[in-house]
């Protein structure tokens, strides 16, 4: 019986991943191939598999990454991940270096420097990449919203995300030794000495008495909807009035079970209405491409069933929360005053 009941519990724990050690491939593969490529070659994200990244970054900079993510810079926070989990992804990271870059020294040696003078030397020598106030570059880096001269994206270094992991060493380790592969140069091969270096340190480290901050605003729900005192098709009507006045094209109707019933047999007091302003969403898609997910522009009219109509579209801004992208932030508030406009219009 003892047997058996032993033999049991090591079934139970095996099947439940409770003694498995953490797949960091596996994790990998779920979680950060989809923007740093599965082999750690790049695309949203930046290339892990770059020997002169390896190199530069600790284990701690990497966790912290993880953990942390990079607040309105599209990197999320991984916070439900063990910590566990996390070293297992560290580890299959580490796999992309060549042997020779998987030993990597703790980097937390201070910077002494001048902040004062880190900051001139700064607008002159790193702003064009970073940003004047560390905001880093634009876009997401993906191919067609990367800048071209950019291969990759220059970080925010007025981040909290960053600012937690990245120790004044690294970031001087980085600036001395540039980043093969990327626009990062050595910039003592410009001129600079290791004190003029510490200063630019000293400067990206004051970032932290006023970082860019990325907050989700609280309580916002997914959809905005308003009850309509017209029937649907006078509704339907007024939407496409109210779109066609806020320069949008109109591009079909339908009903919303559309190709899921034999056309006799859809409800037609269920319509969405679709429309689009070409020149917005190209702006939009170059800031971040994943508003093609909510893209073209919809509105869906709906009788209940005890005769009260209502008009519904998604919420802008709860897209912008679930992108992490500060950036994006503009245009999905200009969305969410268009979308309100057309509402309250068609349902005056």
């Amino acid at each position: 019986m003892l047997r058996y009941a032993l033999l049991l519990f090591a079934g139970l724990t095996f099947s439940t991943g409770l003694l498995a050690a953490p797949d960091g491939a596996r994790l990998y593969e779920r979680h950060c191939s989809a923007c740093h490529g599965l082999h750690g070659e790049g695309g949203v994200g930046i290339p892990l598999a770059l020997p002169s990244f390896q190199s530069a970054v600790d284990d701690h900079f990497l966790f912290t990454t993880i953990r942390h993510g990079r607040p309105g810079r599209v990197m999320p926070s991984f916070k439900t991940l063990s910590d566990a989990q996390v070293r297992a992804i560290i580890s299959h990271i580490r796999t992309f270096a060549p042997q020779s870059e998987k030993t990597v020294p703790a980097l937390h040696k201070p910077a002494h420097g001048d902040p004062g003078r880190g900051k001139k030397l700064f607008t002159k020598y790193c702003a064009h990449c970073h940003g004047a106030k560390g905001e880093g570059g634009h876009g997401t880096g993906v191919t067609f919203s990367r800048p071209r001269d950019l291969p990759v994206m220059p970080p925010a270094l007025n981040n909290t995300g960053f600012l937690a992991a990245a120790s004044d060493e690294m970031i001087k380790r980085t600036l001395m030794d540039g980043r093969e592969g990327t626009p990062m140069i050595s910039f003592l091969k410009v001129g600079l000495n290791e004190q003029d270096i510490d200063d630019i340190v000293s400067y990206v480290r004051s970032f932290e008495k006023s970082p860019i901050e990325w907050k989700y605003a609280p309580d916002i729900e997914p959809e905005l909807t308003m009850e309509s005192p017209y029937d649907v098709q006078t509704t339907v009507e007024n939407i496409k009035r109210a779109a066609i006045g806020k320069n949008f094209r109109i591009i079909r109707i339908q009903n919303l079970e559309n190709g899921l019933f034999d056309e006799d047999k859809e409800d037609p007091n269920q319509v969405i209405v679709y429309f689009c302003n070409f020149n917005f969403i190209n702006q939009a898609l170059s800031i971040d491409p994943r508003v093609g997910l909510f893209m073209p522009c919809r509105v869906t009219v709906v009788k209940r069933d005890d005769g009260t109509v209502e008009v519904m579209s998604i919420n802008p801004r709860y897209m912008s929360r679930m992108y992490n992208n500060a950036e994006l932030k503009e245009s999905c508030n200009k969305m969410y005053d268009i979308y309100e406009s057309i509402l309250e219009e068609a349902t005056l």
